[in-house]
């Protein structure tokens, strides 16, 4: 049985995040930043509340009687009475006999074209556990994405602003990214254990350097690219977030509606219609939330029983890379243009190359881990490389004019020139034409 090590350290980070930004809202409302205080309780509470709540949806609490789990829920310490079970489980695990025990069937990577089916017994405490893993693992996610990342967009626009790095605001970010960057490997684990389900998923250290390395990248040079355009171009913050946001948020529910599907039923037996529609928008919500900062590696298909799209596209990630390295280009560009006197000390062209190379990192590292790292590159159906190259040729083919319209032209021009010649044979003609006309008179 595994050591639940994941549970522990999403635990700390969790708890870890939301003293320290405890103690600098304490520290803002002392120096008299009410806005400062209360955004930041906002982005430490608002999580805290849908991590609540995502642990007794997992755990379905409310229909089990269980009101002291439930109290603890309300008083925000539902994580750690968590972690304390899941001790609990795994240290009395083999000292009692287990009355029953599942058999799953999971097969191994193909080795050789060929691919076996291992039977394993599963008891009951080692289920329960990968229900706990698979529980933190979701709510680590929602902790990253709707509060740490706004959190941490928030302090370093603060010390942008006040051009004062403290020793409580810059641990308080070192914390919400290392919460931002967990948050987004426990994604990609998540994509790849649910879009290979059959499989026995093993993944390496290698992987998880790999997927640690690219979300640093991307992650810190998004936030810094953010903060940097909305401390001097203000009124157009809004706009550009809410884009961004909608954008995403609706995208699911378009594809939902092109596909003409009836409405999902199957999420969970006591849910109303209304309860499904809530937990679907929620969960589109964290799609849109994941999606600002950095690639979602989970796509939400609202038409799949699972939720979620198995399929490979790597159209789809080639275009959201091109279409937010762009952006990253223009918000910069914007800053460079309309920066103020706060930056005068900072090399503006060489913090741009910076922040656009950090990116260019972060892509790198993303093709590593899909081309050479990843637990399950032998089911794909094609490489990285063969997709990349593929989406260009057909963006190619997209920006070339149609073979038909240049025939076309070049039939139209053939003809131009061709009435042309003509025309001028026939004045040629004329003229001759009269030129023996007026000698013969002559004569």
């Amino acid at each position: 049985m595994k050591f639940p090590g994941s549970v522990l350290v999403s635990l700390l980070l969790f708890a870890a995040e939301t003293v320290t930004a405890l103690c600098l809202s304490g520290a803002y409302r002392a120096a008299g930043d009410r806005m400062w205080q209360w955004l930041t309780l906002l982005f430490a509470l608002l999580p805290c509340a849908l991590v609540q709540l995502s642990l007794v949806f997992v755990h379905r609490d409310v229909s089990r009687d269980r009101p002291l789990v439930l109290l603890l829920h309300l008083l925000q310490l539902g994580p750690l009475v968590r972690c304390v079970e899941v001790f609990y489980i795994y240290f009395r695990a083999g000292r009692v006999e287990e009355p029953y025990v599942s058999i799953t069937k999971k097969r191994q990577m193909p080795k050789d074209g060929y691919s076996e089916e291992i039977e394993k017994e599963v008891g009951q405490a080692e289920g329960k556990l990968c229900t706990h893993r698979s529980a933190f693992s979701r709510a680590s996610v929602i902790q990253a994405f709707l509060g740490s990342a706004p959190q941490l967009t928030l302090q370093l626009y603060i010390c942008v602003l006040q051009q004062e790095i403290t020793a409580a605001r810059s641990i308080f970010m070192v914390l919400s990214l290392l919460s931002i960057v967990y948050g987004a490997l426990r994604c990609n684990i998540l994509a790849i254990k649910i879009k290979y389900d059959d499989y026995d998923v093993s993944v390496k250290p290698a992987a998880y350097l790999c997927i640690f390395m690219w979300r640093s990248f991307e992650i810190a040079t998004r936030v810094t690219v953010l903060v940097l355009f909305s401390s001097v171009l203000q009124i157009w913050t809004l706009p550009v977030v809410l884009l961004n946001f909608f954008g995403f948020f609706f995208y699911p529910w378009i594809l939902f509606w092109q596909s003409k599907s009836p409405f999902p039923e199957n999420i969970e037996k006591a849910l109303s219609r209304v309860g499904t529609t809530i937990v679907l928008c929620l969960l589109t919500f964290l799609y849109a939330g994941i999606n600002m900062f950095c690639w979602s590696a989970v796509q939400v298909k609202l038409n799949d029983p699972d939720l979620i799209n198995k399929s490979q596209n790597w159209y789809r990630l080639t275009v959201y890379y091109m279409l937010r390295f762009i952006e990253n280009a223009f918000l910069l560009l914007m800053w460079y243009i309309y920066k103020t006197d706060i930056y005068l000390y900072i090399c503006a062209p060489l913090l741009v190359l910076q922040l656009l190379i950090g990116y260019c990192m972060a892509v790198l590292f993303m093709l590593v881990f899909y081309q050479f790292c990843h637990p399950c590159k032998k089911l794909f159906s094609s490489s990285i490389s063969e997709g990349l190259l593929s989406c260009f040729k057909f963006l190619c083919f997209i920006c070339k004019p149609p073979k038909s319209t240049v025939l076309t032209n070049k039939a139209e021009v053939k003809c131009e020139n061709t009435d042309e010649a003509w025309s001028s044979s026939k004045t040629i003609d004329s003229q001759k034409g009269n030129a023996h006309q007026s000698v013969s008179s002559n004569a």
